[in-house]
């Protein structure tokens, strides 16, 4: 079974070094039909003294923020209209894909486009997940929403997927499927 071996600067913390060792392992397991447990990586720690590259000495990158936890952390900050905190998670050419309003650039579109379909939206996450694709993170969040429509009935169960796309740990796209129109047709 496959043995990794990777060789990391000195100056990563203990979680970033968990986060490579998880990717390097789902890498293998995107290619070799392995078990998980069968699959080993080993990370080697190397003093910045004993690297060199174009003959001088370099400190490491920074690691990329996580992006799963970013996404959760704007669904959160979205949810309790913390429009601020959520708008600094942005990144530059932002645009988001809902049912019928392709296109919306900013949270106060996206906030006008909802006033004439609910009162109100919350989400229950079933699964987050991520996975890298060049630059770009890919994370999509699963679940169900409830909430209030604007005649103060209540609804639940309607199943929803988000995609987004994390750039530098920034958000740059997401893209929304939930079945509320077909919730609300058949109410």
């Amino acid at each position: 079974m496959p043995i990794i071996e990777a060789h990391v600067l000195q100056g990563y913390s203990d979680d970033e070094k968990a986060r490579l060792a998880g990717a390097l392992t789902n890498a293998a397991l995107s290619v070799v039909p392995a078990a998980p447990d069968a699959i080993t990586v080993m990370l080697h720690e190397m003093p910045k003294s004993h690297y060199m590259r174009g003959g001088q000495q370099r400190d490491p990158a920074p690691a990329r923020p996580d992006a799963a936890a970013v996404v959760q952390a704007y669904l959160a900050a979205m949810e309790a209209r913390d429009l601020d905190t959520a708008r600094a998670m942005l990144g530059d050419g932002f645009v988001m894909n809902f049912p019928d309003a392709p296109g919306l650039t900013t949270l106060e579109q996206l906030i006008e486009w909802s006033k004439p379909r609910y009162a109100f939206v919350k989400k229950t996450y079933d699964k987050v997940e991520a996975f890298q694709q060049g630059a770009t993170a890919i994370v999509y969040s699963i679940g169900t929403l409830y909430g209030e429509w604007l005649d103060g009935t209540a609804f639940s169960g309607i199943r929803f997927i988000d995609r987004f796309e994390v750039t530098d740990g920034k958000i740059t796209r997401q893209d929304v499927w939930n079945d509320m129109a077909e919730v609300k047709a058949n109410a």
